[in-house]
């Protein structure tokens, strides 16, 4: 049954009832419509599991980036090219994926993408060169982007109280974590990277079956026709944003580098002419000017950018500079998104007490403070040195998990919940994909691995520290004021 969000506002007086009304709009302003049967735990069950294969598909390579590359003939100078093709497909489609949600149907586009998931994961798993693979990663991230976006429109719909909203988010931000820990354990308990790729193309696909028999369908029109035009330049404009920041680390001079930033430029600038001037914008620009609004996109940066991009490279810096194999990495690491996972699932207890702002900021304050515990492990080829930073940096991935998900939902009104998830987790990804350019370059620019991997934990650590200051400096201005 297709039905209104019921936090759509409604309508009084004769537009509600007038007799000539009709279309999408006219059934808006009427009032909301109750699905009788919500089904608010399938919801939040289906929506975690396909969040937690999304992210395990995207951080298996992580423990078997030397496998995979050797395997594929893949040179030093473009591995970067297989982290980073999952956080382009994301990047250039996040924000795409949650406006058509909220506009032509959620679980539409949630089922699609979670089918196109499993379809090509699939493909990756029989790539036979580098190019492929990156290819079907990228698939693979725009097919991530119509689920993870799509995921939390469907939450907000399914609970829309404010207690039931925090609890489900909180869920599925340690789902989040939850699939990053689980992706190097299944891809390194497996003896070859690409049965580990089937294996996720087979649970996608089996979620996205039962998505299909299981979810209620919610959408919130707006009428009119979509916003293509600011589809396709945000979209190009993003794409050429990412590849300029994954070729920039072979030399930032480039001419390929100067003109994939020129034309993101003028496609971004061509996108706010273009959201001006649309009847129906995929983003309202209003909302740029919204502290938190704003908090949660540059939250979702920094993540990327100082959390992500680093522990997207360590595992395998630590596999070259320490010989560990792919399972004790993923072993080594199961801390740090263990612990992340266990504290976004109780993080929820401090929501009443503590904004989702400030978790942001003690998030960021701990993986800081973890990074820098771990300064000089791998010059000293211990290991047993690096497990108190990991526990701390767990700490604080897992209240970021906790916070972003809920952040991006009530900043934005409530009939554009998925278009907000999609706005911060895009600047989420377009960070880590900055964040893993730059930690290859810092750990392979020093000659010595002990030396580069200090530079990029320190590095690392500066930008957390500097993301906790800007999102504590977003605070919304007494009335009145300003």
């Amino acid at each position: 049954m297709t039905e209104t969000d019921p936090a759509a506002p409604t309508a009084t007086g004769p537009t509600a009832t007038s007799p000539t009304a009709a279309g999408p709009a006219a059934r808006l302003t009427a009032g909301p419509r109750r699905d009788p049967s919500p089904r608010p735990a399938a919801t939040l069950a289906l929506t975690s599991a396909a969040t937690a294969v999304a992210l395990m598909t995207y951080t298996a390579p992580m423990v078997t980036l030397p496998a995979t590359a050797a395997d594929l003939h893949t040179p030093l100078s473009a591995q970067a090219w297989l982290l980073n093709g999952t956080p382009l497909g994301l990047a250039a489609l996040l924000l795409v994926a949650g406006s058509l949600a909220d506009d032509y149907g959620r679980r539409r586009v949630f089922v699609s993408g979670t089918l196109a998931l499993g379809l090509t994961t699939a493909l990756g798993a029989f790539a036979t060169s580098t190019w492929l693979f990156t290819l079907a990663r990228v698939a693979q991230g725009a097919a991530s982007a119509a689920l993870l976006a799509s995921s939390l429109g469907l939450i907000a719909h399914a609970f829309p109280t404010p207690g039931g909203r925090l609890r489900a988010t909180g869920v599925w931000g340690a789902f989040v974590s939850g699939g990053i820990a689980l992706g190097p354990l299944l891809a390194g308990a497996i003896p070859s990277w690409r049965p580990a790729y089937g294996v996720l193309a087979a649970a996608a696909l089996i979620v996205a079956g039962l998505g299909s028999r299981a979810l209620p369908e919610s959408r919130s029109p707006r009428g009119g026709r979509p916003d293509l035009a600011g589809a396709v330049t945000f979209g190009l404009a993003l794409a050429a944003l990412v590849a300029a920041l994954t070729l920039g680390r072979d030399g930032w001079l480039r001419a390929p580098v100067g003109l994939l930033l020129a034309a993101a430029a003028a496609l971004a600038g061509g996108f706010v002419l273009v959201e001006r001037r649309a009847p129906n914008p995929m983003i309202e620009l209003g909302l740029l000017r919204r502290p938190p609004f704003l908090a949660s996109s540059a939250g979702g940066l920094f993540t990327g950018l100082a959390v992500i991009g680093l522990f997207s490279f360590l595992p395998a810096l630590l596999q070259q500079a320490l010989g560990l194999s792919a399972m004790d990495t993923a072993w080594l690491f199961l801390l740090w998104s263990g612990l992340s996972f266990t504290v976004a699932l109780q993080a929820r207890r401090l929501a009443h007490r503590v904004p989702s702002r400030h978790q942001l900021a003690l998030g960021f304050a701990l993986h800081a403070a973890g990074v820098l515990a771990m300064l000089g492990a791998v010059g000293a080829a211990s290991w047993p040195r690096l497990l108190p930073g990991l526990l701390l940096a767990g700490a604080g991935s897992g209240l970021l998990n906790a916070a972003l998900p809920l952040l991006a939902v009530d900043s934005v009104p409530a009939a554009r919940a998925a278009m907000g998830s999609g706005a911060q987790q895009t600047f989420r990804y377009i960070g880590s994909c900055a964040g893993v350019a730059l930690t290859i370059a810092l750990a392979t620019s020093a000659g010595d691995p002990g030396r580069g991997a200090d530079v990029a934990l320190a590095v690392s650590a500066g930008l957390a520290l500097g993301a906790a200051a800007v999102v504590l400096g977003l605070r919304e201005r007494p009335p009145g004021r300003g």
